[in-house]
């Protein structure tokens, strides 16, 4: 196996997973999502030299082109919200509260602007610094820091008024 093959197989064996997570969030079908992961590493293998380490922003960006390509109809978070309102909650927590709380979650992630919910995305769940989520996100790490603080503090206010709305309805 030549260099290039070898490093396209471990591109490929280390991120499919995260790029597939990735375009989940933004696509509801799995297999449109499998579509643009497939073809995400397949410019990846057209571009292998152009392909930067770490490598994951680059293939989060590219895969954020295809689907923006694709679904010019926006970006959609309900997969996202899904995902974190599945998270297990505190032992202690009854059945009635943590089904309350997965609505408040729900709701408050749904008041989110697509620009919030990919921030969030970047920062928390990828785990990537501002100048790598900035390169996925296609702006500066200065605006992706301003886009981030300002999605926290959006997402607070919102579980904010849903915890309020849960003590106001026991």
């Amino acid at each position: 196996m030549d260099h290039s093959h070898q490093r396209f197989t471990e591109l490929y064996d280390r991120h499919y997973r995260d790029v597939l997570g990735y375009v989940l969030l933004r696509v509801a079908d799995s297999q449109a999502a499998e579509d643009v992961v497939s073809e995400t590493f397949l410019t990846t293998w057209r571009r292998l030299r152009e392909v930067p380490d770490p490598a994951l922003p680059w293939l989060l960006s590219a895969a954020r082109n295809l689907v923006r390509k694709q679904h010019s109809s926006g970006l959609r978070g309900q997969a996202l919200a899904n995902r974190l309102a599945g998270l297990a909650p505190p032992p202690e927590t009854d059945v009635a509260e943590r089904i309350a709380q997965r609505e408040a979650a729900l709701a408050a992630l749904a008041g989110l602007g697509e620009g919030d919910v990919e921030a969030l995305v970047l920062a928390s769940w990828y785990g990537l610094t501002p100048a790598e989520a900035a390169r996925v996100a296609g702006c500066t790490a200065r605006a992706f820091n301003v886009r981030l603080h300002r999605a926290r503090r959006r997402l607070a206010q919102a579980l904010d008024r849903a915890a309020s709305t849960l003590e106001e309805q026991r």
